[in-house]
């Protein structure tokens, strides 16, 4: 079960790709020069500072993880269990539930959020929050002791400057990590963390120079800010509407960074391009089609339906230049049928309906019990008894599971998380697709 990773991801704020000094010039605009010292909030600007701790943290929490896999997966064969029975044996079990004034407590001064929603509704999500933290103390715990049962050695330094693809990160018995396969695994975390940065100080750094310039053309127009913000912007908003607003403020923005010649001068960091296995997962579309789109989804994860219309939507417009490709990616401690869902999709693909049935669950998200993924089936006029019995025995676990240690080694955390030629979508909307693909599409010629 290498999926582990998932439940117990700790997010990181890091990058490597960054090399800056404070000195360094990040942009300019009318002969002035913005460096890291520019950057807001301090948050930001210390990120950069601190850019060697956090990629060296980054890359060791990243072994700590592979590892502790790694040990779950041998001692589970060692006792003929799986990891998931191990862990709620060593772990998920001597975690003591929260008390009922805890819980109320909770509830109470999250009224707002739960949007009326009473205790007993909340409380499984409730007991699941307040148990978190304990969980994964009692995980690390475990993994430790499993370290020293299983002798592990670390080898080399994770953050060494003279690492070989062939070096060895860490071992115990014969199982080893290699330096080449480690980096393979953890190179979208760090690109995700590059971009983060990028985007941020890129968005941080335009509104400083914006506002600048504003200023700036203020004065050569002999006008107060404010009047010139009027003349732009407010007095053209008709409706007075904040998506008009926002469109005139771009607008100006680009005409101040034109005539200013603003340049952003900071890299953007290359998105690595991984080699998405589709073999046996359903497709549609050109099987030669120049780009492949590959979307992990989760049937029973609200983004994923959203999601899922739009992209349609999108690969319509492409015709024969697009494939599509969906694999499986359910989180079971999110979401306690979504595993039901898969397999019952893959019941239904046995008999040439995939497709239709995933429709189907995603618009019934609220509805994927057992009984209900039955009467879907029968609803599309699928043979009942095959489907039935597929479903009952759990026939395509093994192949979702697949997946999932799939997804993990790709570096998926989330769903829905979607590919394009081997390239992860950052932004899930329509643009982002078109954008992606129009990428890919340049790329392919």
């Amino acid at each position: 079960m290498k999926y582990i990773a998932v439940i117990f991801t700790v997010a990181i704020f890091g990058f490597a790709a960054f090399a800056q000094t404070d000195n360094e010039i990040l942009a300019r605009a009318d002969n002035l020069s913005y460096t890291v010292k520019d950057l807001q909030p301090n948050g930001l600007r210390q990120a950069f500072e601190q850019k060697d701790a956090i990629i060296s943290k980054t890359r060791k929490d990243a072994l700590e993880t592979m590892l502790g896999e790694m040990l779950l997966n041998v001692e589970a064969d060692s006792r003929k269990t799986l990891v998931d029975k191990l862990l709620q044996i060593e772990v998920y079990t001597k975690i003591p539930n929260p008390t009922e004034k805890q819980i109320q407590d909770v509830y109470d001064a999250n009224k707002d959020a739960f949007e009326s929603k009473t205790l007993a509704e909340m409380r499984n999500r409730i007991v699941k929050f307040l148990r978190q933290d304990g969980e994964y103390k009692a995980y690390q715990a475990y993994i430790e002791k499993l370290k020293t049962k299983y002798k592990v050695v670390y080898n080399v330094d994770v953050n060494s400057p003279q690492l070989k693809q062939s070096n060895v990160l860490a071992s115990f018995g014969t199982n080893k990590i290699l330096v080449g396969k480690f980096d393979e695994k953890v190179r979208l975390q760090t690109y995700e963390v590059q971009m983060s940065l990028y985007e941020k100080a890129k968005s941080s750094l335009e509104q400083t120079v914006y506002s600048q310039l504003t200023l700036i053309e203020a004065r050569n127009l002999n006008l107060e800010p404010q009047d010139l913000i009027r003349r732009e912007i407010s007095d053209k908003n008709k409706d007075f509407s904040a998506p008009e607003q926002n469109r005139l403020q771009a607008l100006f923005q680009d005409k101040l960074f034109r005539k200013y010649k603003y340049e952003f001068l900071l890299k953007e960091p290359t998105a690595p391009v991984q080699k998405i296995d589709t073999a046996n997962a359903f497709s549609r579309g050109n099987a030669n089609a120049p780009v492949t789109v590959v979307m992990f989804s989760d049937f029973q994860c609200s983004a994923c339906s959203t999601a899922h219309p739009y992209l349609q939507e999108v690969l319509q417009e492409y015709g024969d230049k697009v494939r599509f490709v969906l694999r499986n990616f359910p989180l079971p401690t999110l979401h306690a049928n979504a595993m039901n869902a898969a397999i019952a999709a893959q019941a239904a693909k046995s008999q040439g309906k995939f497709y239709e049935y995933i429709e189907i669950l995603y618009k019934n998200q609220d509805k994927l019990d057992a009984a209900s993924l039955k009467k879907y089936a029968s609803g599309l006029g699928l043979n009942r008894k095959q489907f039935d019995l597929e479903l009952n025995s759990q026939k395509h676990k093994d192949f979702i599971k697949k997946d999932m240690e799939d997804g993990v080694f790709y570096g998926i955390n989330s769903t829905p998380t979607i590919f394009v030629n081997g390239v992860k979508v950052r932004e899930i909307s329509v643009q982002g697709f078109k954008n992606a693909i129009e990428k890919a599409l340049e790329k392919a010629k």
